[in-house]
């Protein structure tokens, strides 16, 4: 009798051991599973920023030889409406001048060389260059001035004397009016 006993007792400590193995390896799963879904959601941009992956500028009330700043995709743009002279005075400029040689056709869209849209981050060290209000000063090239090492660009954003060795980048933008355009 003692035997079924000491046998009935080790049979109750594997089933019991059994259990536990399954509670803890479900519960390992269910802790796992929820931080795997709480890093997912932290990815995930928030309202604010899908709001701003996609953002229309009206250009109409921007005067010939101003600019406005906003910020897109938390990078400040400069978009600059440029005058009849600033237009030919970058286009005249020769290729052998430019530190990042770029022609101004591919620096602005077709059919609207008078608007500038550039990313406002010098790419020497990240600093934001001046030069997009007519108060500020632009630099002897018209364009923008990076405070922080004297960095000039152009009126189009192509980099002419250094520390600098590449243009401002350019957002993805296009327009959808002659006076509209779309960033994103």
């Amino acid at each position: 009798m003692a035997e079924n006993g000491a046998t009935s007792g080790a049979h109750e400590g594997e089933e019991r051991r059994d259990f536990l193995k399954i509670l803890f390896g479900a519960t390992a799963a269910v802790g796992a599973g929820a931080i795997v879904w709480s890093f997912g959601a932290a990815l995930e941009p928030g309202e604010a920023a899908r709001d701003q992956s996609v953002f229309d500028v009206d250009l109409a009330p921007i005067e010939p030889n101003s600019g406005i700043s906003l910020r897109w995709r938390g990078k400040p743009v400069f978009i600059r409406h440029l005058t009849a002279e600033q237009v030919s005075a970058v286009e005249a400029t020769p290729m052998k001048d430019l530190l990042d040689p770029v022609p101004v056709k591919q620096r602005v869209r077709p059919g609207h060389h008078q608007y500038a849209v550039v990313i406002g981050i010098c790419p020497h060290r990240g600093c934001i260059p001046v030069g997009n209000k007519a108060s500020d000063p632009r630099g002897p090239y018209d364009g923008w001035l990076c405070p922080c090492h004297g960095a000039a660009f152009d009126a189009v954003g192509r980099v002419r004397r250094g520390p600098a060795r590449q243009n401002l980048a350019i957002p993805p933008y296009r327009f959808v009016s002659d006076t509209l355009i779309r960033l994103g």
